[in-house]
């Protein structure tokens, strides 16, 4: 699920974890520069200024990663690498617990779950929007993808957003307020039709008039109450409006009928 609103803790805990990614890091490499620097400097050999860099830079590793492939050390160069040690384990220990359960809370994953879908939807083309996924919504979306059809839900209602990620759609999440950057994401410009099943007419006029206004072909079906609405949802750019109510009523006689024939008979 792509939400329009992200979590604004995610994010902070996201830039707080690159801050402490960071400073463990550069903790790392103090210990490793100043352990290359002792060990070099208690080296009592005879051997040149490079093999004694190269050698103490070696043991320096061994200790940051606990390989332990040490050289041979002398009394002085022994006493420096247990306070070496022990520095690394306090710095590690503290590494660990800066970063350990960082990146596992719910808004940490909300965003890396819009990342995710913020690349499925790059490449989104020919696919149907519905909006919303109430029961008429639910109904037009599972014909829909029963037909093929790339089905991506849109919706302000969390709950139901959340159902329709469960039955495994694809759902674009956004309050009333930010709908306008819901349907500018959408990829409306790539879509193939634009299924309106709400039952606020106001609501129904302002999507479509912004949907036809994002894709002027794009196929945008809605229902309409009466002839007033119907007309008002033409001009917004509205390719079919449906009377619910209509086709309800024709349903109801038409099984009156069927029922009056079959006594006939």
């Amino acid at each position: 699920m792509y939400r329009i609103e992200e979590p604004r803790l995610g994010g902070l805990r996201i830039r707080e974890w690159r801050r402490r990614t960071h400073l463990a890091i550069g903790l790392l490499l103090v210990v490793l520069t100043g352990s290359t620097i002792g060990i070099a400097l208690l080296d009592h050999t005879d051997a040149p200024v490079s093999t004694k860099t190269f050698t103490a830079f070696w043991d320096a590793i061994n200790l940051i990663t606990t390989l332990g492939d040490f050289s041979d050390f002398n009394a002085d160069q022994k006493v420096f690498m247990l306070v070496a040690i022990i520095v690394t384990m306090v710095v590690a220990g503290y590494a660990l617990r800066q970063l350990t359960g960082m990146l596992s809370g719910d808004d940490v994953m909300i965003i890396w779950e819009n990342k995710v879908m913020e690349r499925t939807l790059e490449t989104l083309g020919n696919h149907v929007a519905v909006c919303p996924f109430g029961a008429v919504g639910q109904m037009v979306a599972a014909r829909l993808r029963d037909a093929g059809s790339t089905v991506l839900v849109l919706d302000s209602d969390a709950k139901q957003a959340e159902k329709a990620s469960r039955l495994g759609y694809m759902v674009m999440l956004g309050d009333q307020n930010s709908f306008d950057d819901v349907l500018e994401r959408a990829r409306l410009d790539t879509a193939h039709a634009l299924f309106l099943t709400g039952s606020d007419p106001n609501s129904n006029l302002e999507i479509t008039l912004v949907a036809h206004t994002l894709n002027p072909d794009l196929k945008i079906v809605v229902s309409g109450e009466n002839d007033l609405r119907r007309m008002l949802l033409q001009r917004a750019g509205a390719s079919t409006v449906i009377d619910q109510n209509d086709i309800v009523a024709r349903a109801m006689v038409v099984e009156i009928d069927g029922h009056h024939v079959a006594q006939r008979k």
